[in-house]
């Protein structure tokens, strides 16, 4: 028979006794809520205010709860909603103490630190809601059990940006996720983590402001006539008139929340806490709102233009969705008027082209998106806007199969050719693994010098042609170090020469691949033999090892030719430099090749004459040595500067890559546009985009100076394949791409020059492993390749 509420309070007032401690006013006055109700014929919920509570109320309290299940009370909450007293361990206790009918628990984790939340996520709870809005989880991995949880809550964790690999596996009933603000970014490795919960039928990355749970607002039926009456959101306009900065700040924040978007450089974070391992944030990651430093979209907007992604505007009637779903169509501020309704404490995912759509196609049983019920016409529109914008799996593969499905096929059937069956393993591969593995290569001068323990800070780098595991690292000290990348070992090391510069130019000779030419910003050039420079472990460089030839002022670029009997250097300037390598002479200095300074000249893989220029004049253009490069062949202009241009391996196409994501290939017969890859801008006109092509010319891979990912994209359609989020080695803290390259020799694996917006953090080159999970076992890594031994590439 169950224990009537009224003896149950009896027990808990005889606990009390037993510790001599007077029975808490809030626990008796719960009790009597919970037995009138009863009375009432109505659900009797005991409900617990953890600030009332003090350390000596604990063990009563905690005796019974344990007796509940067994009693006529229905329910329990566990509610905190300001400071309380109480140690983390004892709030664990009074968490686990209720077996059956824990509903709500709702806390401020903030209060109890970093042992609560771990220790919470590792005991599980048998709670139906949890409710952990503005924790400090940094990577959710809660793989306790929480057998009967059906609704998550974790908006405004501001330092939340990923899940554990085992996250939401021992949650089988959770159906309502809330993760409004939180620093979430990337769909593909977030719809990789959701697709462990079978149930999820309600999902906010957003809110509107009349919800405060995951359902469809009541009041948006989406059609025009019920405009005036759907969700109580704002109604305003944005002033176009400079008046507007002397309004406050909160009064504007309604219209847009200027706090929440993705602006890496002003995503202040903590640097304490070293340790890459750490899912928990208590450094002060929430900023203070400034009106013009978190606006991430610049002073664009102050100009009268605003370019934001249509996504974040979902409530927005149909035809002002439409006129502006191109990203890059600049919008006036005065048109912001049209926007009927919009939505609140987005996630900087909100902000990705296509993210609504991406996540319908991607959850068929998903009934509620951002407060907006999902309709049919929403999943074939997706399932549409998916098809065209995305591939599922590399090569176009539309299933996953095992590898052993695969190599079995192969042998049975044999029926295609071994580059379908290479091909269809690597999709496997990288389907399995949606958080590739990031390795930054860890190189100190201790090889160097024994008194030396710093690290080298690169600059530029370059694989080399013929050697699998060898490496060119320029620094911004103006060294120049051949590594093996795989050992981590230095093989050769030049050291500056003379005063500071980096190195900013690097280029293997193809024909004779121990030969490296290094151009440095302060117009010094070299060529060095690697195999004449002594090895780090005895001899001293000297430099009668290279040949060194006119400079070049304030050089950004260099270049071999495919016969290795030419080369040409670019900077600063509206010039090109041929040199002779055989000679180390300067043969001509092509003059006033563009309006503005070239970032980057590239020779052609196989045209020894042919090269391509690329400047901030907003032009590339292509030129052929035959012709005495007075006039270019073609010219293609950009919409913005243009950072950098390189051929594909076969010389087909050409690469362009302008300011803020405008990546552009061409054909290079005729420059004649094949693919624009539509990748969204930032609106920062200091977004340097930088962009390569990966496993062979099937892939192209970009990343910008102001972004902390890297998007790899197909060469033949233009449809993304996957984004891969760079994280900093300390409390979440981001990096930003500067430079990168595809691994010449290994599908799907690629490198990464990332800095660190902190001024005392030092670049690092990151190699990433699109075929090997993040969460890998490292000895299954450091067996994948193994590296030569006592060879130029083994040392």
């Amino acid at each position: 028979m169950a224990i009537d509420i009224r003896t149950l309070k009896d027990r808990y007032i005889e606990f009390c006794k037993d510790v001599t401690t007077a029975p808490n006013k809030a626990v008796l006055s719960a009790f009597f809520k919970a037995e009138l109700k009863k009375s009432n014929n109505e659900d009797s919920t005991f409900v617990i205010f953890l600030e009332d509570l003090k350390g000596v109320d604990v063990n009563p309290l905690y005796n019974v709860l344990v007796l509940i299940d067994g009693s006529e009370i229905d329910s329990v909450d566990l509610l905190q909603k300001s400071t309380c007293s109480l140690e983390a361990d004892s709030v664990l206790l009074l968490l686990q103490a209720v077996k059956q009918k824990l509903r709500v628990v709702d806390l401020q984790d903030r209060t109890f630190g970093k042992d609560f939340l771990l220790g919470l996520s590792m005991g599980g709870s048998t709670c139906q809601t949890l409710n952990l809005k503005f924790s400090h989880f940094r990577k959710v991995n809660m793989i306790g059990k929480f057998m009967q949880m059906h609704t998550l809550n974790l908006d405004f964790s501001a330092s939340l940006s990923t899940f554990g690999k085992d996250c939401f596996t021992c949650m089988p009933k959770l159906k309502c996720l809330s993760l409004c603000d939180t620093k979430i970014s990337n769909l593909w490795t977030t719809s990789a983590s959701l697709a462990k919960i079978p149930n999820l039928t309600e999902l906010r990355f957003q809110s509107c402001l009349c919800c405060d749970d995951t359902k469809a607002c009541p009041r948006s039926s989406g059609t025009k006539s019920d405009e005036s009456t759907s969700c109580n959101l704002v109604h305003e306009t944005v002033r176009e008139s400079m008046d507007l900065f002397s309004n406050a700040e909160d009064e504007l924040l309604n219209v847009f929340p200027f706090g929440s978007y993705n602006n890496p450089a002003h995503d202040m974070v903590s640097e304490s806490d070293e340790s890459t391992d750490s899912e928990v944030d208590f450094s002060n990651t929430r900023r203070g709102v400034s009106l013009l430093e978190d606006f991430a979209y610049g002073s664009s907007a102050w100009n009268g233009l605003l370019d934001l992604p249509n996504e974040i505007f979902p409530w927005g009637s149909e035809d002002t969705e439409e006129s502006w779903s191109n990203s890059s169509i600049s919008r006036p501020a005065s048109h912001i008027s049209k926007i009927k309704h919009i939505s609140y404490h987005p996630s900087p995912i909100c902000y990705e082209k296509h993210y609504r759509d991406y996540l319908i196609a991607s959850f068929p049983n998903l009934k509620t998106l951002d407060n907006r019920s999902i309709t049919k016409p929403d999943k074939d529109g997706a399932a549409i806007i998916y098809s065209d914008n995305f591939e599922y799996l590399p090569y176009g593969r539309t299933n996953k199969q095992s590898v052993a499905t695969i190599l079995q096929n192969r042998e049975i059937k044999g029926k295609k050719s071994n580059n379908y069956y290479t091909r269809s393993l690597g999709a496997s591969k990288v389907g399995c693994a949606i958080l590739p593995s990031l390795h930054p290569i860890s190189i100190t001068a201790s090889s160097v010098s024994s008194n030396s323990v710093r690290k080298f800070r690169p600059r530029q780098f370059e694989y080399h042609p013929a050697n699998e595991n060898l490496m060119a690292i320029g620094t911004l000290d103006g060294e120049v170090v051949v590594v093996n990348h795989e050992s981590e070992k230095i093989v050769r090391y030049i050291p500056s020469h003379g005063a500071m510069n980096s190195v900013l130019g690097l280029c293997w000779l193809k024909k004779y691949p121990t030969k490296l030419i290094s151009g440095s910003d302060n117009g010094l050039l070299k060529l060095y033999d690697i195999q004449q420079v002594p090895s780090t472990n005895n001899g001293i460089y000297t430099s009668g090892t290279s040949v060194s030839f006119d400079e070049f002022d304030q050089l950004t670029s260099v270049h071999v030719n495919s016969s290795d009997e030419l080369f040409v250097a670019s900077g600063y300037s509206e010039h090109v430099a041929l040199y002779d390598i055989s000679t180390g002479k300067r043969v001509q200095v092509f003059t006033n090749m563009h309006q503005e300074h070239i970032n980057v000249v590239k020779f052609a893989n196989h045209s020894p004459s042919m090269f391509a220029t690329s400047s901030f004049d907003h032009d590339v253009k292509m030129w052929d040595l035959r012709q005495k490069p007075i006039h270019p062949c073609y010219t293609v202009s950009s919409g913005q500067g243009n950072v950098m241009v390189c051929f594909s391996p076969d010389d087909h196409y050409l690469l362009a890559s302008a300011v803020d994501n405008e990546v552009k290939q061409l054909l290079a017969v005729d420059g004649r546009l094949h693919l624009d890859f539509g990748i969204p801008a930032t609106g920062s006109s200091q977004n340097y985009t930088r962009s390569y092509y990966m496993n062979g010319r099937d892939y192209i891979l970009s990343g910008s100076c102001d972004e902390h990912v890297v998007r790899i994209c197909s060469a033949q359609t233009g449809k993304r394949l996957r984004d891969i989020s760079l994280e900093g080695k300390s409390s979440g803290s981001s990096m930003f791409v500067q430079s990168l390259r595809g691994d010449p020799f290994r599908d799907f694996n690629l490198s990464v020059l990332a800095a660190y917006l902190s001024q005392s953090s030092s670049p690092e080159i990151v190699k990433v492993n699109m075929l090997t999970s993040k969460d890998a076992d490292k000895e299954s890594l450091s067996d994948e390749h193994s590296p030569s031994a006592h060879s130029l590439g083994g040392a």
